[in-house]
């Protein structure tokens, strides 16, 4: 069996794991706009269009969580950061608007 490149992690388990203080470095890949609009709380803004620059800065052996509008763009991030050694990645599935409807209505929808 293949070792997984990068996990997905449900609002629910994203949730659990902020009200248990264990959650990973949490980075927003969306554009500045879209963060202004709402965000996790604690979470980095690294825009997915910049990722070449960015993930020069991380710890490749550090546990991230990514995560974007719907889960397109934080998919294609931890594809990314995968395929160049990390180790510990893992990726909001649905995104934060998923997280908004299933985990935590207080972070607005748009």
């Amino acid at each position: 069996m293949a070792e997984e490149l990068f996990r997905d992690v449900t609002p629910e388990q994203l949730r659990t794991l902020l009200k248990q203080g264990r959650a990973p470095r949490m980075i927003d890949v969306r554009d500045p706009e879209e963060y202004a609009l709402g965000h996790l709380p604690g979470a980095e803004l690294h825009p997915a269009d910049q990722i070449a620059d960015w993930s020069r800065t991380l710890d490749p052996d550090q546990e991230i969580l990514l995560y974007c509008h719907h889960g397109i763009r934080s998919l294609h991030a931890a594809m990314h950061l995968s395929a160049i050694g990390f180790k510990k990645v893992s990726h909001l599935r649905g995104g934060l608007d998923a997280y908004s409807l299933r985990a935590d209505p207080s972070i607005p929808r748009y």
